[in-house]
């Protein structure tokens, strides 16, 4: 089994070996792989068969086949598990940050999956890596997820999500002071250009619309309620870097280097120490609704913010 990609360099590249430029730029691709993949002529340059030392340029194009490995069996593992609810049909849960949602490459154990399988014996099946997910949250966000028990719920959960009509909110923490109460921020994202691995606001990308609240202004911090029209991979975190308001603690998207100006001194050490409290981005999935897929009763659920939110919240209370 192969993944295909044909990929032009951008202007603007500076010059780098191949092995090198594609390892950076091809999703999950390691450089044994990528080198792998050279040697056996799967890796075109320019029309060309190339080597892992040939040199890349502005406007080469390369045509790259990556074997995909067979994915290893996902086994249980007797892992904590914060349920909030659970009937014969899913089960709500409070994801710690931290734990990646379902397995994927480098990470096929301890996963919410790994452990929703010593937990429970039911749960849907609609695909081999990831039985009862419905939805997900990055590795480091927390917060409330449904999981499916069997394949009519998860059909129609998973409706509900793509039809936009479950309730979901959000809190970040995030850098600078928002003036105005609420607002939307509407930008198409897609994969950046520069590293595979991010997300972008880039120009023909899929549609992306969130919507947020100011809940409490601190000095050069805002404590904000988002919701999600849409549903894309990082949307909070990149539509808030996007507008230079990067969701505080988070290091992809500029969170974890001071982001607003004036800044120093006295402050700068409150802000190490608020750093220090926690080592991800502050963004926690709070509330959650939806129609139970077979009671058709509506569901809402609401979870506290994570110990190390909560710290952040009271050092910025003592500020003030």
């Amino acid at each position: 089994m192969k993944r295909t990609f044909d990929l032009i360099v951008p202007a603007g590249q500076k010059k780098e070996r191949l092995d090198l430029y594609l390892t950076s730029h091809v999703e999950n691709a390691t450089r044994t792989k990528v080198q792998e993949s050279i040697r056996r002529g799967e890796v075109v340059l320019n029309g060309k068969r190339a080597k892992s030392s040939s040199a890349i340029a502005p406007g080469d194009v390369i045509h790259v086949e990556l074997s995909r490995p067979e994915p290893p069996e996902v086994l249980p593992e007797n892992i904590p598990l914060d349920i909030l609810y659970e009937d014969e049909s899913l089960l709500v849960v409070n994801k710690p940050a931290g734990m990646v949602t379902h397995p994927a490459y480098k990470n096929y154990s301890g996963t919410l999956v790994n452990a929703l399988l010593y937990h429970s014996a039911s749960l849907s099946q609609s695909h081999p890596l990831r039985p009862g997910i419905v939805h997900r949250l990055d590795k480091d966000t927390s917060g409330l997820l449904v999981v499916a028990k069997d394949e009519t719920a998860h059909q129609k959960l998973s409706r509900q999500f793509a039809n936009k009509t479950t309730e979901r909110e959000y809190w970040a923490i995030v850098w600078g002071v928002f003036k105005a109460p609420k607002g939307i921020i509407e930008a198409t994202l897609g994969r950046s250009k520069s590293d595979r691995k991010k997300v972008a606001v880039v120009s023909g990308g899929k549609h992306a619309v969130t919507e947020y609240e100011v809940i409490k202004r601190y000095d050069y911090l805002t404590l904000l309620r988002l919701h999600l029209r849409t549903g894309r991979t990082h949307q909070i975190r990149v539509h808030l870097a996007h507008i230079h308001h990067p969701v505080f603690g988070d290091e992809t998207y500029g969170g974890r280097k001071i982001a607003v100006g004036g800044i120093e001194g006295k402050k700068k050490a409150e802000v190490a120490n608020l750093l220090a409290a926690i080592p991800r981005q502050a963004l926690h999935a709070k509330q959650l609704g939806f129609v139970h897929p077979k009671t058709k009763e509506l569901m809402r659920f609401d979870s506290e913010l994570p110990k190390d939110m909560s710290e952040v919240l009271k050092m910025l209370e003592k500020q003030i």
